[in-house]
């Protein structure tokens, strides 16, 4: 079987410009349709499947991911992109000023706790481990493929404190809701959002109860983006998630702003999560 023809720099610029078309509509909350923006685009790529094009627009939103960047929903990152991609990315995407704009409204825009119904329809599965992609060698090439260059966007959001407060508080209603549910409307009167009433840094936000009246600790990661966006993760978290393994809660929320849903990790979250390190503390000796 032949090799599929490798996409050209035209091809891919036009392909990085639909998507940011598309990102820059989603982050300003403007109506888009998807479909009609790729019917365009397949009109300047002759010979390029509606299934390529999607293929390669998930490869972008791995391209954004691994650069700590909101990406478009519903386009899950594929990683394994090519060079050209990262740098066509950061061409015409990353570096443009509407971009910029959009990504940070997006990230420090103010967040109330809107009252959001709570049930068990919230909670889906977590995602498939997708960690970032690393330097890889292309095929043939004998150079490997850069990751991106960082940029603050999920940094901002992580300190977007009405935003982090907004998830916290619909954790504390679901945890309530679903004890009441479940006829133990005492042990529902007991749910606590410590991160208000004794501080943040007890390595959870809430302390909530099973229905047999077991703790649960859990920590609540909120973010207005897609499933897959990477979160921020403290040592004292971790070691909290280790040290009470049997207890502890990680509820992962996205998509807050317009259709709140969360994932749960159980446990000691070292083996379910891929880790980076972020900074260091130092000095000089």
């Amino acid at each position: 079987m032949s090799r599929p023809t490798p996409w050209s720099d035209a091809e891919v610029e036009a392909t990085v410009i639909t998507y940011r078309e598309m990102l820059i509509a989603e982050l300003s909350g403007q109506r888009y349709t998807k479909s009609k923006l790729n019917e365009k685009l397949i009109e300047k790529l002759e010979g390029r499947s509606k299934g390529a094009i999607e293929f390669k627009h998930s490869n972008i939103s791995a391209v954004l991911r691994d650069a700590d960047c909101p990406y478009v929903e519903g386009y899950k990152p594929r990683s394994n992109y090519q060079q050209s991609l990262v740098e066509a990315v950061e061409r015409y995407l990353l570096s443009t000023e509407l971009f910029d704009r959009a990504a940070r409204s997006a990230t420090d825009r103010p967040v109330i706790d809107a009252m959001h119904t709570v049930d068990e329809r919230m909670i889906v599965e977590p995602p498939e481990t997708s960690p970032p992609q690393t330097r890889v060698k292309e095929a043939g090439a004998a150079y490997t493929v850069r990751t991106p260059q960082k940029r603050d966007y999920l940094a901002r959001e992580r300190r977007n404190r009405e935003l982090g407060l907004a998830g916290e508080q619909l954790v504390v209603r679901l945890e309530k809701h679903r004890l009441t549910q479940a006829g133990q409307g005492a042990l529902a009167e007991r749910v606590e959002h410590v991160a208000v009433t004794q501080g943040d840094g007890l390595g959870f936000d809430v302390r909530s109860f099973d229905a047999n009246g077991d703790e649960r600790l859990i920590e609540v990661k909120t973010t207005a983006f897609a499933k897959e966006t990477p979160f921020f993760i403290t040592p004292n978290e971790l070691e909290c998630a280790r040290d009470n393994a049997e207890h502890y809660h990680l509820f992962r929320l996205f998509n807050f702003r317009k259709n709140p849903r969360l994932f749960c990790l159980k446990g000691d979250l070292y083996g379910q999560l891929w880790l980076e390190p972020d900074s260091y503390r130092a000095g000089v000796r």
